[in-house]
């Protein structure tokens, strides 16, 4: 089992390389990449920031438009393009770069609320998709040094996920049938991609890291 001390570690030597890294944190929904990421980049102090894939959601009115409200989460209904130009902005580390955050309270991405100023040694971006073999997604691999996946025990993150969903104004069965419904198929689509990750961690003991 990796602990949190190994990965901090690893993540450490990344911010003492000369210029700027990237470090990508994936896995299904609720599997803990977003509260890892944070609890890293807080530990490294300001050396580090959080970027999250999540800011690229699509605006809810053109989920709306293209008819995929339904599907929200799905590797189509993000700004794929914009995410790989923003990491690869933010791999070479020459400029202040504004990021998007996605605000789960209001479920939708605000422009220009994370700044990336150009002495920040290591950037943690997470999110779902990091590892997928198909464009745009498959072009991140060459541009994040390290690209980690998460996997926790599935029972675990099925009731974490079912715990963020309530938290955020849902039912509990409204929770439940999103979390077997279109965040499960998410989840499928994801686990294969874990092969192409440069270390899986596996039911990491972090129980105060609700996500």
């Amino acid at each position: 089992m990796t602990t949190f001390d190994e990965l901090l570690a690893r993540a450490e030597a990344l911010a003492a390389k000369d210029g700027r890294s990237v470090l990508g944190i994936a896995g299904a929904p609720a599997s803990g990449k977003t509260t890892l990421a944070w609890r890293l980049a807080k530990e490294i102090g300001h050396r580090a920031t959080v970027v999250g894939m999540d800011g690229f959601h699509l605006a809810q009115v053109e989920l709306n438009r293209l008819g995929n409200a339904d599907r929200k989460g799905a590797p189509d209904t993000f700004d794929g393009y914009g995410y790989v130009h923003l990491i690869r902005r933010l791999a070479e580390g020459r400029e202040m770069v504004y990021a998007p955050e996605f605000r789960r309270e209001i479920e939708e991405p605000i422009a220009g609320a994370v700044a990336v100023p150009p002495e920040v040694r290591l950037v943690i971006t997470e999110g779902n998709y990091l590892l997928l073999d198909t464009e745009p997604w498959a072009q991140l691999r060459s541009i994040i040094d390290e690209i980690w996946y998460l996997q926790p025990d599935e029972q675990e993150r099925i009731e974490r996920l079912v715990t963020r969903h309530r938290k955020y104004g849902r039912s509990l069965v409204e929770a439940q049938q999103r979390a077997w419904g279109s965040d499960q198929r998410n989840a499928d689509l994801i686990a294969p991609s874990a092969a192409r990750a440069d270390l899986i961690v596996e039911n990491m003991d972090l129980p105060h890291f609700a996500v």
